[in-house]
């Protein structure tokens, strides 16, 4: 895991995106931004997440020298933009509408730095199977789900719900971490793997 200086700004208090940065290395200086997240009239969800990532990264870059990642996902079912679930009943409502059916997690990242400001939407389809009510309340009483996005968490109890992923599994977790390398080498941030090109 990393450790040391930090070698970006991360425009997130995630702790999902902080140790997935962790796990390639990356040590962050975390530096949460409060931004208006509501989706804007006739915004279309590819658009909504990479407004909200390079608003956070911009946001989260003021007053520092260190590159800046900023990072959303939503997940999406027939074009709706699924956010945190309000309570239980639209937690519920949201797996129901989920299960047993493909939809899309979109995440964008974007980072600010020497080359700019750099960002990219990755889109991950995922499946899940179908969900009885009584899995859905119990799923509910674990608290898991109650922040987030579509309510539940691919890399926690909902990971037996997925039968299918077809892209980035760090993508929805919070990061995509294979298109998070090319953005970060590209602003010149030091990777570990960098002294063996």
């Amino acid at each position: 895991m990393s450790s040391g200086a930090p070698l970006i700004r991360l425009a997130s208090a995630s702790p999902r995106r902080r140790e997935l940065l962790a796990s390639i290395d990356v040590p962050v200086e975390v530096w949460p931004v409060d931004l208006d997240e509501t989706p804007r009239p006739g915004e279309a969800p590819e658009a909504y997440v990479r407004r909200l990532a390079e608003e956070k990264a911009r946001a989260g870059a003021a007053g520092s020298a260190l590159p800046t990642l900023g990072s959303d996902t939503a997940v999406v079912r027939d074009d709706e933009i699924l956010g945190k679930p309000r309570d239980r009943e639209h937690a519920a409502a949201m797996l129901r509408s989920l299960a047993g059916r493909e939809h899309r997690v979109l995440t964008a990242v974007a980072v600010t730095g020497p080359a700019g400001l750099l960002s990219r939407v990755v889109e991950t389809r995922v499946a899940l199977r179908e969900l009885g009510e009584a899995e859905i309340a119990a799923y509910w009483a674990t608290g898991e789900p109650a922040d987030k996005a579509g309510g539940y968490a691919i890399q926690g109890r909902a990971a037996i719900f997925v039968s299918r992923i077809a892209g980035s599994h760090s993508a929805v977790v919070g990061l995509p971490l294979f298109e998070t390398a090319e953005l970060l080498a590209r602003q010149g941030v030091p990777l570990w793997n960098r002294a063996m090109s």
